[in-house]
Parts: C-alpha cells; sequence; structure tokens
C-alpha cells in the first residue's frame, strides 16, 4: 500500500516512520534543527511548491528521507488508515 503526499510523490507504508504537523513541530529548537540538517545533507524532499503544512519522514533502502507535504497531517494520517498507531 502507499500513501500519496503530493503531487506525483507516493511512498511505500511500510517505509514510513512518522508524519508530523509543520506548524506545530516547528516551534521546538530541536525540530528546526533537525530540519535544517536535513536539509543541509540532501535529505529533505518538497513535493510541491504549494505552503508546506507537514512533513513525513521515511526510509527506503536504508536512507533516510524528509518529504515535505502541502497536505495536513491529519489528511495523511487518514489516507493512511489502519497504518496509524494510537497512543
Amino acid at each position: 500500500m502507499f500513501l500519496h503526499l503530493g503531487g506525483d510523490t507516493v511512498v511505500a507504508l511500510k517505509d514510513v516512520i512518522a508524519i508530523f504537523d509543520l506548524d506545530i513541530t516547528s516551534i521546538s529548537k530541536i525540530t528546526r534543527e533537525f530540519l535544517h540538517v536535513a536539509e543541509e545533507e540532501g535529505f529533505v524532499i518538497n513535493v510541491s511548491e504549494d505552503l508546506p503544512k507537514s512533513y513525513v519522514l521515511a526510509e527506503t533502502n536504508r536512507e533516510s528521507r524528509v518529504y515535505v507535504s502541502p497536505i495536513s497531517a491529519a489528511t495523511l494520517l487518514k489516507r493512511a488508515g489502519s497504518f496509524t498507531v494510537n497512543f
């Protein structure tokens, strides 16, 4: 099963590690540093030119990627369906 992240980008659900809301998580200094380093290292992939609302951490073939998506984290979680874990 695949998760559509926006634009022409899909990722296998088995590769998804986490889905984050950009507005909520970017408040943290540690998260901002993580995203900055990931971008410097070339791990960030913008899936659309639209305003980003979420980002998805995924690992494919032992390579980590951060996908920045214009789709809200809530919508991505709904699309993921039973894949999500309730805490």
